[in-house]
């Protein structure tokens, strides 16, 4: 990282994963003076690896966002340690205010703070998580494949979460922990494809040495699995946006909150762009990076349009 932070930036880009750093690449490249404020907390720091990435397959996250900001900074992009408190219009087009005090103006605004993961008040689970709590079966099922695999249920996906799952192991019980039980339809769906299914809330998760060892039900009965999987209540990290009047709201799919954005990026706010998590809760790393890239392009071709008219009007003028 660098502390490096000029007055004024065609863009300022919030948030620093993939899809903030594949933007501001793509503004960079465009001969975009750009900055990228990043609080350095991502969404799979507690990953081993990236997986389903094309050319980076199993690369530590924290490697792949330093390979990333190498390449923002090699075509004159900043980017800058910092957490945003908050976004304004102005004259210039907006300031953004950054917690150690400082204030930067921008044109545009790319915001790509990805999300915060919600997960059941289970005593132990937030603890494996990343571990051997997951969560995408793309993303972990090979990591952890023939093995004793427990589905937490969470909500009305967890159903198609466990047959998902299946595909990576034959030892696979459904947990419906505070859930519904599941219908008839469902039912007959996982009994057919060997799926136990295990009623009772769970108390906590059992832990051994450094692996888990199952799962403690309230009625006292410990059900042993090797690996848990449970679905997060997902929130896009969007506060920061309000006086903008650019607030998160629900997701069609139920899974959580996040900010509306056309195919483009471009939100209901004049002028701001959204990528990545923020505004896909389902983005995987590849996803949310050329969402970043799309944003980027579709930033820099306002940008042009606007100078264009402002060219004309100056040609008219002489």
């Amino acid at each position: 990282m660098t502390d490096e932070l000029k007055d004024r930036y065609d863009v300022v880009v919030i948030g620093g994963g993939a899809a903030g750093l594949n933007g501001a690449l793509m503004l960079a490249r465009a001969r975009r003076s750009v900055a990228v404020i990043d609080a350095g907390e991502p969404r799979n720091a507690p990953a081993a690896g990236v997986h389903g990435l094309l050319g980076r397959e199993g690369m530590p996250p924290s490697e792949l966002l330093e390979l990333g900001r190498a390449e923002v900074r090699q075509y004159g992009g900043h980017v800058v340690s910092g957490t945003v408190g908050g976004a304004k219009r102005s004259e210039e087009g907006f300031t953004v205010s950054i917690g150690d005090g400082r204030e930067v103006a921008a044109r545009r605004l790319l915001v790509t703070t990805g999300l915060v993961d919600r997960l059941p008040e289970i005593e132990g689970l937030r603890e494996r998580w990343g571990k051997d709590v997951v969560h995408c079966p793309y993303c972990h099922g090979w990591e952890v494949r023939d093995q004793a695999i427990g589905v937490v249920a969470t909500g009305p996906m967890s159903v198609h979460g466990a047959l998902l799952f299946r595909q990576w192991t034959a030892d696979l019980v459904l947990f419906t922990h505070d859930q519904p039980r599941p219908s008839a339809e469902e039912l007959e769906k996982l009994e057919a494809r060997g799926v136990r299914i295990v009623d009772g809330v769970i108390e906590r998760v059992e832990v051994e040495g450094d692996r888990i060892a199952g799962v403690r039900l309230a009625s006292g009965e410990l059900v042993e699995r090797a690996v848990l999987a449970a679905g997060s209540r997902m929130e896009a990290r969007a506060g920061f946006l309000e006086d903008l009047g650019l607030t998160p709201v629900e997701h069609a799919s139920g899974m959580g909150v996040h900010l509306n954005a056309d195919p483009f990026g471009r939100t209901d706010v004049e002028g701001v762009w959204a990528a990545g998590n923020v505004t896909d809760l389902a983005a995987q790393v590849g996803n949310a990076a050329a969402a970043g890239a799309m944003a980027g392009a579709q930033i820099n071709a306002d940008l042009v349009t606007e100078e264009t008219a402002a060219a004309i009007e100056a040609y008219r003028a002489k």
